[in-house]
Order: C-alpha cells, then sequence, then structure tokens
C-alpha cells in the first residue's frame, strides 16, 4: 500500500511538472511575441487560439473521461474500448481538418483575417491533431507511463523553443528576401511552428495508437461513450467558454476590427502576466493535495477538516501570490514591450478572478462526492452569461478593463453561489472569518504597494522597497496559521524542536 501511494505521489508530481512546464512555455512566448508581433498581430492570434480552445472540446466531445471510464469498467475489453475510441476520433478529426481547408477562406472572412487565410487552415490541423492525441495521451497515463507521457510533452516544448529562436534569429533574413514583408506576416510563422511540433508529438506517440488501432470497432460500445460523455462536453464547453469569452467576443465589438485586434492584443499580452497565479495555484495543487487527500479519512467528519484546512492554505498562498506580483509588477512588466503597457492595469482583476474561481475549484467538492454534478452546469451556465452579458454592455465603454472586471465579477459571483448552496448538501465549516483577514491584510500590503511605486519611479528600487512587504504578510501567516514543519519540502530545511 506505501509503494503504490509513493507511486500515485511521483506520478502526480511528473504530470504536475508536465502540465506547469506548458503553461510556463505559453507565458516566455509572450515575452518573444510582444517583442516581435505588432499589438495587432497580437490580437489576431490570441483571438484565433481562444477559437481554438473551445474548437478542442468540441472535437474530443468528452472521450478523454470517457475513456477512463470505460476502459476500467468490468466486462470491457480494454483493446476493443481503446480502439473504438481511436477510430472514433480519428474519423472525426479527419473530417475537421478536411473542412478547414476547403473552407478556409469564408472562415477566414468571418475572424476579419481575410489576408492570411492558412492560418485558419493550419489551425483546424493543430486542433485535429490535437484532439486525436488527447486519448493516446489518456492512454499513457491508464498504463502509468508517466515518464514516457513527460518525455514527449517536453519535447514539445524544447522543439517549440528551438524553432521559435530560429524564427527570431532568421526573421531580419525573411524580410530581406521579402517572406516578410509586411508586421501582419510575422503571425503565420507562429501556427507554422506550432503545426510542425505538434506532426513530430503525433509522431512520438504513434507506438501507443498506430498498431492499437486494429483491435476492432464495437458500434454499440461507441454509443454508450458518446452517451456517458455528452454531458462533460457540455460541461467543458460552458467552463471553457467562460475563460474565453474576452478574446472572442471583445473584437466583435469594434466597427473597425484591426482597433478591436489591437486591443485585445495589449489585453491578451498582459493577461499573461497575470497567468502566474494560475500556474502557481496549478503548483500548489499539485504539491499540496496529494498529501491531504492521499490518506484514508476515518469519517466524513475528518474529510471535512481536510477541506477546511486546503481551503485556508489555498487562500493563503494566492493572496501572497497576488501581493508578489503586485509587489513586482514594474519588474514583470518589461515580460512585454513598451506599446502593451496600457494592459497593465488589467493585472490585479485578472488575478483576483483566477484567485475566485481556484476558490470556487475547492468549493465543487460538494456536488461531486453528493454526485449532483447537474449543479456545476448551472454555475457555469450562469458564468457564462454574467460574462458576455458585461463585455457586451462595459466594452464600448470601458474598453479591454470590461474583461478584466468580468472574469472577476461572474467567477466571485459562482463562487458565492456554490458556497450558499453547498451548505445546503454538504455542509463545510470553511473559516470564513480567517479569509476576509487575508483579503484585507493583501488588501491593505497592495495599495501600500501601489504608494511605493508611485513615489519610486525606477523599477528596481521600487522592487525592493515592495519587499518588506511581503516579508510582512509571510511573518503574519506564519504566526497565525502556516506551521512548517507540516508544509511538504519545507519541512527538510526546518529545525524538528
Amino acid at each position: 500500500m506505501a509503494g503504490t501511494t509513493a507511486s500515485l505521489v511521483k506520478d502526480t508530481a511528473i504530470y504536475g511538472l508536465t502540465t506547469i512546464s506548458v503553461k510556463l512555455l505559453s507565458w516566455l512566448m509572450t515575452i518573444v511575441y510582444s517583442r516581435i508581433l505588432t499589438t495587432e498581430g497580437m490580437g489576431t492570434m490570441s483571438n484565433l487560439y481562444a477559437w481554438s480552445t473551445l474548437l478542442m472540446i468540441i472535437l474530443t466531445y468528452g472521450m478523454e473521461t470517457g475513456f477512463f471510464r470505460f476502459i476500467n469498467k468490468p466486462g470491457q475489453k480494454e483493446e476493443e474500448v481503446y480502439s473504438t475510441i481511436l477510430r472514433t476520433l480519428l474519423s472525426s478529426s479527419l473530417f475537421f481538418i478536411i473542412l478547414g481547408i476547403v473552407f478556409m477562406q469564408p472562415v477566414s472572412n468571418f475572424l476579419n483575417n481575410q489576408n492570411h487565410p492558412e492560418m485558419v487552415a493550419m489551425l483546424f490541423a493543430i486542433i485535429g491533431m490535437d484532439a486525436f492525441m488527447s486519448v493516446p495521451f489518456a492512454y499513457l497515463r491508464h498504463k502509468g507511463l508517466a515518464w514516457k507521457f513527460m518525455s514527449i510533452r517536453v519535447t514539445f516544448i524544447l522543439l517549440t523553443l528551438l524553432l521559435t529562436g530560429l524564427w527570431v534569429i532568421f526573421t531580419p533574413q525573411l524580410k530581406a528576401w521579402q517572406i516578410i514583408r509586411e508586421p501582419a506576416d510575422m503571425v503565420p510563422f507562429v501556427f507554422y511552428i506550432n503545426l510542425i511540433c505538434c506532426i513530430i508529438q503525433l509522431l512520438m506517440l504513434s507506438p501507443y495508437w498506430a498498431k492499437q488501432m486494429r483491435g476492432g470497432y464495437n458500434r454499440l460500445l461507441i454509443r454508450e461513450i458518446l452517451k456517458y460523455s455528452w454531458p462533460i462536453l457540455l460541461l467543458g464547453l460552458a467552463g471553457s467558454f467562460n475563460n474565453q469569452a474576452d478574446k472572442i467576443i471583445f473584437p466583435m465589438l469594434f466597427d473597425d476590427p484591426s482597433v478591436g485586434k489591437s486591443q485585445l492584443g495589449i489585453y491578451a499580452a498582459c493577461y499573461k502576466i497575470a497567468i502566474i497565479m494560475a500556474m502557481l495555484t496549478q503548483a500548489f495543487r499539485y504539491a499540496y493535495d496529494p498529501f491531504v487527500f492521499g490518506k484514508t479519512r476515518e469519517s466524513e467528519e475528518e474529510q471535512k477538516k481536510s477541506l477546511v484546512k486546503v481551503m485556508q492554505y489555498y487562500i493563503i498562498f494566492t493572496c501572497f501570490v497576488f501581493l508578489g506580483v503586485m509587489c513586482y509588477l514594474d519588474i514583470l512588466k518589461y515580460m512585454v514591450s513598451p506599446p502593451f503597457y496600457p494592459g497593465l492595469p488589467v493585472v490585479p482583476w485578472v488575478m483576483l478572478g483566477l484567485q475566485m474561481f481556484g476558490i470556487y475549484y475547492n468549493l465543487s467538492v460538494w456536488y461531486k462526492v453528493t454526485d449532483r454534478t447537474i449543479w456545476g452546469a448551472v454555475f457555469s451556465i450562469i458564468g457564462c452569461v454574467m460574462t458576455v452579458l458585461i463585455i457586451i454592455i462595459g466594452a464600448p465603454l470601458y474598453g479591454f478593463m470590461a474583461c478584466a472586471w468580468a472574469a472577476a465579477i461572474s467567477n466571485g459571483v459562482i463562487m458565492v453561489l456554490s458556497y450558499v448552496i453547498g451548505r445546503r448538501y454538504f455542509p463545510v465549516n470553511y473559516k470564513l472569518g480567517n479569509a476576509a483577514f487575508y483579503a484585507l491584510l493583501t488588501g491593505g500590503l497592495v495599495g501600500l504597494s501601489y504608494l511605493i511605486r508611485h513615489f519610486i519611479a525606477n523599477s528596481l528600487l521600487s522592487a525592493l522597497a515592495c519587499t518588506p512587504l511581503l516579508l510582512v504578510f509571510i511573518l503574519v501567516a506564519v504566526k497565525k496559521d502556516v506551521d512548517l514543519n507540516k508544509i511538504p519540502i519545507v519541512n527538510k530545511y526546518i529545525k524538528k524542536k
């Protein structure tokens, strides 16, 4: 049993590091793209990739979850389940790619990207391959091949970095050869690189899908899988749209598409700075959750105590991250080039929205353990409707700031709704007073950081002057709630008393 638990923790760490590495790649690419692409080019790229996120969910139609459900179902043949799902996804993905090639010009016209329809064709190919690869990656996880999973994903990351570096180096030569004649010609190269990396990733996965497709096709089985998976598709689509609505809807609200994409580019670049919150939040979950939930609970009461503790640590951790980003914002802003600086005011709002979504994610345990997952769909739909309305009403008046406000407000509302309704079905005595204390502490220290940055113009000096604020937060947290001896990794460096 100990060995099984150790293996679970190890695999969780590997998958967690891999996922975070992919997000880190996206974060690092912002530094490059904001210096090579114009604000309009950045907006075009962000808009297309936002669409790709939604299309990816539609094209996988919940098959990844269906795979895990049915491949472990008693009486099912593993080879037949895997082969049936592979063939189904391959057929739909190929059809999708062909559609993208045939209709790339009309789709490009719809997206106000008439001059480069090849980007739509490449995007459809990338989405099609990613959708198909989702199940082979799930197969690796099912087989416990965590290191193989990581090696393929890390190869994708390193190859993307290498090709992007070569692109940057040879850009002057490409301009000399007139392959790049205007700033808009730079954007397709982002998709060329992504397409090449996806093809190589697909080939690396081939030992885990090429032969396995010969395992047969069961029509009755695929009907059962689709029946099981379609609610997951709806839930995933609603949740994803809530996160991508700003990048999809915002450019449509402008009479001049180039202005809309330029404004979106500024917003999207600074949004990436706030993604630090999402990355570190995910790191927290991967690092801490196994130590809390990996133990056998003696009773429901004990489980609820663990939920309270995880929520408490999550709030402390994310408040610290929020404060850290705001203290060092004058340094972090160099992630993007000066033309994107007008978007910096969105950073705290986006981080607040991400933090509240994380709290909502932790609260969502109640409808999972009580088999009331319909509430997850209800909350997602409420969040979507609120996000869309706030953007449509607010964007003409306040520009991209309305997008940042929409994320914070909608996530805040579903967070509160989940807590209130969850009290009825699975009451957990979360420490609301403690959460309010850290919210006020963080708010006060962030306010002081604004004053420091206002009076000290030098970025490095203002960052140094803000550092004591972080130390104050740490001292208060350690004194009040955080036992360093119980924090994994950190406890190794604490002298036992």
